[in-house]
């Protein structure tokens, strides 16, 4: 490739953190020889992956394949700073130890992502602009923290349920945080879901934040339905709403030539919630691979 990308995975293709019952009996070690054996270069981490960095190390070089990032859960819209700090410390660690560059952060304080009762719609939002002010200066010193102690950098993951989904979410936590402290996680499909009926367009509004990127389809059917009916997230994502690229109605293309101009170098990574008995996780997983590796070799 001329394009200095890779192309890694989510495990959410084998195993759901948040849905055990999805692939709960899948071992580790089976969709890491799976996802190698498609062509993947590396992994985003689960909760079946060892918890300790040098385990984890271990475990990834069995297999040839590099850490890609892992989720952490953040809390900074209902806590502190120095909290966060102190919390970060044991996921951080492992992944610099696994020369992990971007952290995938998720604002889980007042979401309902998680909550399979509850409709999208009940979801937080911040009240004014006063408070979008507060919590990005609180994101800057948080990031900054992390560049300055682990040489990490915070990648920004907008998402259904949480305080930062619609498009104008997103405009807004760019406009009010340090572009030298934050940076943003592309997702696709969590951009269509929320609002973006053409991601390409959101994304190059915003190409030159992006620091790491999520690549996923939709089908848009069912995102309307979840709409109209008040589904809850969870209960989208066991119907179908998500699915890998190349399965959906992203032009990914499009997408790729934005962030190709933008000059993006990082990591694609494929992930789409699904339940591996409807959608099966070696056939999903390669579908995603093949068709990002046939337009990334076009570069």
């Amino acid at each position: 490739m001329s394009w200095n990308v890779r192309i890694g995975v989510n495990p959410l293709s084998w195993m759901n953190d948040d849905l055990p019952s999805l692939g709960g009996e899948t071992l580790l070690e089976t969709a890491l020889a799976e996802g190698k054996e498609i062509g993947y270069a590396g992994f985003e981490l689960g909760n079946k992956f060892p918890q300790d960095g040098p385990a984890l190390k271990a475990k990834l070089a069995e297999f040839g394949l590099a850490c890609v990032s892992g989720w952490y859960s953040g809390h900074l819209a209902h806590d502190t700073v120095e909290h966060e700090v102190e919390h970060c410390v044991a996921h951080m660690d492992k992944l610099r130890h696994n020369g992990v560059k971007v952290v995938v952060y998720g604002e889980v304080a007042g979401s309902i992502q998680g909550d399979m009762n509850r409709p999208l719609r009940e979801r937080p939002r911040f009240a004014d602009g006063a408070t979008w002010q507060t919590y990005a200066k609180k994101l800057d010193a948080f990031g900054t923290h992390l560049k300055a102690t682990y040489g990490i950098t915070l990648a920004y993951h907008h998402h259904m349920g949480a305080y930062v989904e619609s498009p104008d979410d997103i405009d807004t936590l760019m406009r009010f945080t340090d572009p030298g402290s934050v940076g943003l996680l592309f997702d696709t499909g969590h951009a269509y879901y929320g609002g973006a009926a053409n991601p390409a367009a959101l994304l190059k509004k915003h190409a030159s934040r992006v620091v790491h990127v999520h690549c996923k389809d939709v089908r848009p059917g069912l995102i309307d339905k979840a709409r109209n009916d008040g589904w809850s997230f969870l209960r989208g994502v066991l119907a179908g709403t998500f699915t890998v690229p190349g399965d959906g109605v992203i032009d990914y293309n499009a997408v790729l030539a934005v962030l190709h101009e933008a000059g993006y170098q990082g990591w694609l990574v494929v992930e789409a919630e699904q339940d591996p008995t409807v959608a099966p996780s070696y056939t999903y997983a390669k579908k995603g691979y093949d068709t990002l590796k046939r337009i990334v070799d076009k570069y």
